[in-house]
């Protein structure tokens, strides 16, 4: 490979990996002081070691001392979220349970045909701790050199290309058939235990791509064994300023990860603007924004509790329209 080749493959797994970020002030105003509960459980409804974990551990170590609270992570795994978040739905709204979940609260909203709350009035959105994008990552043997290239391939052979996601309704399964909806094509989903699995097979050429986040794909774009196409939020990222978005092939297209934290339905305006102030305070906290950054995520510094709403909201009913409109309804 030329030196030419290389430069920017290396520069984008750095822009990926190194965590030396800098912090940007921005002012919160700060709601009237709230008398916290002494310990708090963030539930955080997924297993321990993914970035739902490390976010809310990263977070609980930050706010607790801001609150004069304990905050204990419990990890609550089980039915793609739907246990840890049901719990959270039963909670009292005083402060004492939190959550801490991810974009795949809003596709099981769309995908799970039953779920043991309303995913709108069954919780109160607080704060979006952090957003990122993900990337189209194809085979380096394949001849795919550009989103066009890939889309020109599905518009050829409708039976040619397949895709991994980390399981059915995930958001890496949802975000291609945004695709498919807007290029008017049909590629194949093949679905994984886990997005590593499906950036295994993508390397091995049995399947032809993958949406995955940076993180994930950074060793493996770096090594040359796979070759990052476009980012999949609406502008190109901070994070990898060289990978054009998908937009730009196919306007109208916006997808990104979220973390953000939930409590109980019926918690007080106040109570929820006020820890919104003190989350928003934490996460644009130097060392934060390099955890983060880690992650392939930035920290969401500009939005109040109602916008967070709103956002969630939205976020819902962009994913049921895509399951109606492509018929994907889990069995």
């Amino acid at each position: 490979m030329s030196r030419a080749g290389s430069r920017p493959r290396l520069a984008w797994a750095s822009a990926v990996l190194t965590a030396c970020v800098v912090a940007t002030a921005v002012a919160v105003a700060q709601p009237a002081p709230v008398a916290w509960p002494k310990q708090i459980t963030l539930v955080v409804p997924f297993p321990p070691g993914a970035s739902n974990d490390t976010f809310a551990r990263a977070l609980a170590q930050k706010l607790g001392p801001r609150l004069g609270a304990t905050i204990v992570v419990d990890n609550k795994p089980g039915a793609g979220g739907s246990i840890g978040a049901g719990m959270v739905a039963n909670a009292p709204p005083n402060g004492a349970t939190l959550m801490l979940t991810s974009s795949t609260f809003a596709t099981n909203a769309a995908v799970q045909r039953k779920l043991p709350y309303d995913p709108v009035k069954s919780f109160t959105p607080v704060a979006l701790v952090a957003k990122g994008p993900l990337v189209i990552a194809v085979g380096a043997a394949t001849p795919y050199r550009t989103l066009s290239d890939l889309l020109d391939a599905a518009r050829a052979d409708k039976s040619k290309l397949s895709y991994g996601s980390a399981g059915f309704g995930s958001i890496n399964h949802m975000g291609i058939e945004i695709m498919n909806s807007l290029a008017q094509v049909e590629m194949t989903h093949v679905p994984y235990k886990g997005i590593s699995l499906a950036i295994t097979d993508v390397i091995g050429g049995h399947i032809q791509f993958t949406l995955a986040t940076l993180p994930s794909v950074a060793s493996q774009v770096t090594a040359g064994h796979v070759r990052a196409l476009a980012v999949s939020s609406k502008e190109r990222s901070s994070l990898v300023p060289d990978l054009a978005p998908v937009s730009d092939t196919l306007p109208g297209y916006d997808v990104e990860i979220w973390w953000g934290v939930l409590a109980p339905p019926g918690m007080p305006g106040a109570m929820a603007e006020a820890l919104n102030a003190e989350i928003r305070t934490v996460v644009d906290e130097p060392d934060m924004r390099a955890r983060f950054a880690q992650e392939g995520a930035e920290p969401v510094i500009t939005m109040t509790a109602a916008q967070v709403a709103e956002h969630v909201r939205l976020d819902i009913e962009k994913w049921r329209t895509i399951a109606r409109q492509r018929n994907i309804l889990a069995d």
